[in-house]
């Protein structure tokens, strides 16, 4: 797949600040989803590497916002 085509699909619950956060035993990771074709989605967790909700938060924004850049 190649990722310069493929769209990130984000979706921003204001009510929810660990929207797009999972925690999996005491480590958390980020959960979105892409969308490589009109017709096909797919969904990433890659771990932030952290057991800090507050840094998960810090790490979740930034990628977030470097994607935004990159679009």
């Amino acid at each position: 797949m190649n990722e310069q085509t493929a769209s990130l699909g984000i979706r921003i619950n204001a009510e929810n600040p660990n929207h797009h956060l999972w925690n999996n035993n005491g480590v958390w990771y980020l959960h979105y989803t892409i969308y490589p074709t009109a017709f096909t989605a797919e969904r990433i967790r890659r771990s932030l590497r952290t057991k800090s909700l507050s840094e998960a938060r810090r790490l979740r924004d930034t990628f977030f916002a470097r994607k935004e850049v990159a679009a």
